[in-house]
């Protein structure tokens, strides 16, 4: 990647070895199996909640890396609104996961977090070599951003207990499969030393000014 300008809008103002990337947690849930999903990931949510407080304490970044559902017209905010309104099976997840002013978010149109997004240029300004991947599904949308960040050279962890799919046997298929060809550690979110993590650091690159 080229070298990067330190005057370039837009540029990430923080600086860790390792980001957090939550998948598709902000969901409606309004498909098929997605009733059954919902149950799975509010369990999900509440490590979740935990594992991103600790994050943030450690200095790491927290990217919500979430599908637009179709919704081109929508930004972010528009998608979170939606899916906390009252009575939504959405809700509970939400308000334990609701994003805060400092995070950042990107959405996707497909499967893969990395692909038609800017995912890529903010983890290479953010320095982060390491990515913490979690959210919905581990089989799906988890699996492919997984494989991409692979072909990228990122270091993975996918925590096993905050992830979810439709169906739990997937969720431990898919984790085997991580771990097993894209050398994904899969250990539990309480055993990760978040500021060991946050202190691998990629270093910054800056074009001369002109």
């Amino acid at each position: 990647m080229p070298a990067k300008n330190r005057d370039l809008h837009g540029n990430a103002p923080d600086e860790s070895g390792a980001a957090l990337l939550l998948i598709d947690l902000i969901n409606h849930f309004d498909y098929p199996g997605g009733r059954a999903l919902s149950r799975h990931a509010l369990p999900v949510a509440r490590r979740l909640a935990a594992l991103k407080r600790r994050a943030r304490a450690a200095g790491i970044p927290a990217v919500y890396v979430n599908d637009n559902f179709g919704r081109w017209r929508s930004d972010f905010r528009a998608i979170v609104a939606h899916c906390r309104r009252p009575g939504a099976p959405s809700q509970p997840i939400v308000e334990l996961l609701a994003p805060a002013e400092d995070d950042y978010f990107v959405l996707k149109p497909k499967h893969s977090g990395f692909y038609a997004t800017a995912l890529e240029t903010l983890l290479r300004y953010l320095g982060s070599k390491t990515l913490i991947l979690t959210g919905l599904t581990a089989d799906n949308c988890v699996l492919f951003t997984a494989s991409d960040a692979f072909l990228r050279d990122f270091r993975m962890i996918v925590p096993r207990d905050c992830v979810a799919s439709i169906d739990p046997r997937e969720k431990t298929r898919a984790l085997q499969r991580m771990a097993k060809l894209l050398h994904v550690d899969v250990r539990a979110s309480a055993r990760l030393d978040l500021g060991a993590l946050a202190r691998r650091r990629s270093p910054r690159a800056a074009e001369p000014r002109s």
